[in-house]
């Protein structure tokens, strides 16, 4: 191809079939216009159809298409060279990555977050918090003694998705297609107590039930493998799980049984986190303080945080070279996008918007519901993670299938939920349209 039809691009009408030649296309069947797009209206370039983007390509879109900040010259100027050049972050540094560290910091590193890490994809964000516990554990179980090379174990819960990479695989299990035949390591999984809404005496009573149950399975698999578990992980909500929400009580004592074992808490917030849930980490909802906070989607460059209760082991990762590290160290230009969508997040208050616009949404839905008889249940949201249930997966998909009719885009999970994962600059004119076709959708099935 010439520079001129590589500029020019494939027209619209030849997109998928140009895929196809190369790779699987199971995705939408429409053409999405990078130019035409705009804040929560995602346009097909090939039909001209205008979508309600509540998908927000599962959750990574931060400020929504084409924000305004993103448009200014000296912006544009500013991110130019780094589009026309990628170094190798880790080795070679640059004004532009420091001032990205520094911004993510001050706004988003807890306070005691001394060490960052960040490399491409959530999934190499988990492999690598989990690559901390280990060495943690390890070198800590030694300074006390334990010869062995033991602090290998990652526990981690049922319905839990951390991605589909090598460790990962070991601790995804929401859909068997995604990790059916790939070689696995045998670590402790538990069952994972969500709750279900509203929260009524019967059902708070029925997750506490099964919380002390989760309990006493971390319980026994502390007194089966001892000082060979290395972290306990776990998402603050359950995304392509289902949705599945937890009590603070449950993730305040998933934390006290890390300090008693002395092993680490990985709180993986990729989908949660980056003022999601209206506040900047999901986990802050439940009180607790983890001891690394894995990252991704929304903040644009995926990564790790990590706590002082690293600095227990002296020659932790972040002070031995190349313990940790890639060739890229992340992505610049994502670095660069991330740093001025931190500060529009937080000069217009926009996790403050999505506390207010997913309350706006969780009322609203919750009077659907009532008016389907109970057809629709459980419907849920904290902040702009916002979801609610059907019967079965048929209702679920046909109710999916008539919302991009209606022209809403949302997401599927679990075996009977729909999900919406909009970005945070969302107005109330958005979620009102949300609702309304949703309900149109819901008329066609119910």
């Amino acid at each position: 191809m010439t520079t001129a039809e590589t500029t020019a691009g494939i027209a619209p009408e030849n997109v998928h079939a140009t895929l196809k030649n190369w790779i699987l296309v199971d995705g939408y069947p429409l053409v999405c216009d990078l130019a035409a797009s705009k804040g929560a209206q995602l346009v097909d370039s090939r039909s001209g159809k205008t979508y309600l983007d509540f998908f927000g390509c599962f959750g990574s879109t931060p400020i929504g298409w084409n924000p305004d900040c993103l448009q200014d010259p000296a912006f544009l100027e500013y991110a130019r060279t780094s589009v026309i050049n990628r170094p190798a972050n880790s080795d070679l540094y640059t004004s532009e990555m420091a001032t990205f560290v520094k911004s993510f910091g001050e706004n988003l590193a807890p306070k005691g977050f001394k060490h960052s890490f960040f490399i491409d994809g959530g999934a190499l964000a988990v492999e690598n918090a989990l690559k901390v516990a280990f060495d943690w554990k390890v070198r800590r179980n030694r300074s006390k003694g334990v010869d062995s090379d033991v602090g290998t174990k990652a526990l981690h819960f049922r319905h839990a998705f951390h991605g589909r990479s090598g460790y990962t695989m070991s601790l995804t299990n929401t859909d068997p297609n995604k990790v059916n035949y790939f070689p696995k390591f045998d670590w402790p999984r538990v069952d994972s107590p969500a709750l279900t809404f509203p929260l009524t005496e019967e059902n708070l009573a029925a997750v506490r039930e099964g919380e002390e149950e989760s309990l006493k399975q971390i319980d026994s698999a502390f007194d089966q493998h001892g000082d060979n578990i290395a972290c306990i992980i776990i998402e603050p909500i359950q995304a392509e799980g289902g949705d599945r929400h937890f009590r603070p009580e449950f993730m305040q004592a998933l934390q006290a049984r890390c300090e008693r074992h002395d092993c680490l808490f990985i709180v993986d917030e990729v989908q949660t986190g980056f003022w999601a849930s209206g506040k900047t980490w999901c986990h802050e909802h439940h009180n607790v303080q983890p001891d690394i906070i894995v990252f991704g989607k929304k903040s644009q460059q995926c990564g790790i945080l990590c706590g002082e209760k690293i600095d227990l082991v002296p020659d932790n990762v972040f002070e031995m070279s190349s313990r940790i590290n890639s060739t890229w160290g992340g992505n610049l230009v994502d670095m660069i996008r991330s740093t001025h969508i931190i500060q529009e997040v937080v000069a217009k208050d926009l996790g403050g918007n999505a506390t207010n616009r997913g309350q706006q949404w969780l009322d609203g839905m919750n009077k659907l519901a009532a008016s389907h008889d109970g057809f629709v249940s459980n419907v849920r949201g904290v902040g702009l993670i916002m979801g609610f249930d059907l019967p079965n997966s048929d209702a679920r998909d046909a109710c999916l299938s008539g919302m991009m009719e209606a022209g809403l885009m949302g997401l599927s999970c679990g075996t009977q939920t729909v999900r919406f994962r909009p970005h945070l600059a969302i107005s109330g004119e958005d979620v009102e349209l949300c609702l309304e076709k949703t309900a149109v959708a819901l008329q066609g099935i119910a």
